[in-house]
């Protein structure tokens, strides 16, 4: 037993070795616990409201769009000023918003578009804290540890759905809804204790010659001048549209196919945050580049087919097992896609190419949820997860004809996404 711990720690967890950065990682779980749990607890709240899919997407819509605009700003925040200071004020404005949230329910002051405001409000701070936390972990480790760094910081990210969903799931059941949200406003003050313990200190480098909207918008500038970027950048775009913009879509699933209501809800996000942590934390031991680059290929072909499954099915048992097939295809692409930007990126631009990155994953997923939500109301939530299963797959086999994707796919090889000006 203490050979296979020292195994698991040696391979899958060097980086929690370093102090800051385990103090940074529990923040995000609790942080990212509380994002999804606010995605189920909001999502659930509004189909009571409305018996609407569309309202149910459209406050999905609210708290995922501010990645657009937001991200931008604060990766340019994050290579300004003092990356920690910036996330000590975004846990206290996220657990404020929440809070006030949990009020309004207890008041019974409760309409959609107050829960539309409030989700916009939640969506800019949770953009903005994953931004600054992206240009900050490879600050906390040594470069020989970035890679496990950035993949258990995925999986943070990833198996929060599953944490979130469980965690609220007793008291949306035995409680009360606003329970729930009191219970998401102390998870970001658990947050804000942990990185407020963080010692080190970065920020990137602005240049002064430059206007603001010119430093602003150099993440996009280096993102698009590179290929490998380029093509994954666009390539997360639509498996984020086409395979995991599903949020809206789950109220009605668990309340027409498995007559599940909200606890329904919460166990198929659970399930999707379990496949997503296994999968995360297995990503966490790799360490050959072809052998991850083989992994991209087959999660990126695998990553439809869990949505098509669970549209198929009108089982609990079986649904539970789809949703748990999605967590393990989608986090595993979206862990590497991560990975492999993350540690191309010169440390200068890294926060405005988080934001880079934030925007096309916010944007792809808002967008794509409320029209799913308009979509699921005609026709039904089964035929949108098919659709888009399928349209994402034929997306994977039209870039084997990318020569970066190809070289990436089939021997690891980045020297093309090598950070130089002549690319």
């Amino acid at each position: 037993m203490t050979t296979l711990l020292a195994t698991t720690r040696n391979r899958f967890l060097l980086a929690l070795q370093y102090q800051d950065y385990r103090n940074l990682w529990i923040a995000t779980t609790f942080s990212a616990s509380a994002a999804w749990a606010l995605i189920v607890a909001r999502g659930w709240l509004t189909f009571e409201l409305t018996g609407s899919s569309f309202w149910v997407g459209f406050v999905t819509f609210a708290a995922m769009i501010p990645q657009v605009f937001s991200s931008p700003i604060s990766g340019f925040l994050a290579d300004r000023f003092d990356r920690v200071r910036v996330l000590q004020w975004i846990f206290v404005l996220n657990m404020a918003n929440n809070s006030l949230l949990a009020l309004l329910v207890m008041s019974g002051i409760d309409t959609p578009w107050i829960i539309v405001v409030l989700a916009l409000a939640n969506g800019t701070m949770r953009a903005s804290q994953q931004t600054v936390s992206t240009a900050l972990v490879p600050n906390l480790v040594s470069k020989e540890h970035l890679l496990n760094a950035i993949a258990l910081n995925q999986a943070t990210q990833q198996g929060a759905r599953m944490t979130g969903a469980l965690a609220i799931m007793p008291l949306l059941g035995i409680v009360n809804i606003e329970a729930a949200f009191w219970a998401c406003s102390s998870f970001y003050l658990v947050g804000f204790l942990h990185v407020s313990k963080v010692k080190t200190r970065s920020t990137g480098v602005i240049n002064q010659n430059q206007g603001f909207l010119t430093n602003l918008f150099e993440g996009f500038v280096y993102v698009y001048k590179r290929p490998i970027l380029r093509s994954i950048i666009l390539i997360v775009l639509a498996h984020c549209a086409l395979t995991m913009s599903y949020e809206a879509l789950l109220p009605a699933i668990s309340e027409d196919k498995l007559n599940a209501g909200s606890v329904g809800t919460s166990y198929l996000m659970a399930g999707v945050g379990a496949g997503a942590l296994l999968s995360s934390l297995f990503i966490a031991g790799v360490r050959s580049n072809s052998t991850r680059g083989k992994l991209y290929l087959l999660f990126a072909l695998t990553s439809g087919l869990g949505p098509i499954l669970l549209a198929w099915s009108g089982y609990w048992g079986l649904s539970v097992v789809a949703t748990i097939y999605m967590g393990i295809n989608q986090a595993g692409f979206m862990t590497i896609s991560h990975t492999i930007i993350q540690s191309i990126t010169e440390d200068r631009v890294r926060g405005r190419v988080a934001g880079v990155y934030s925007v096309h994953i916010g944007g792809s997923m808002a967008v794509t949820n409320w029209i799913n939500g308009a979509i699921a109301d005609v026709f039904s939530a089964s035929a949108v997860m098919v659709i888009g299963g399928l349209i994402f797959f034929v997306v994977v086999v039209i870039s084997l004809g990318s020569t970066s994707l190809r070289e990436l796919y089939f021997s690891g090889n980045e020297s093309s996404a090598v950070p130089t000006a002549s690319n």
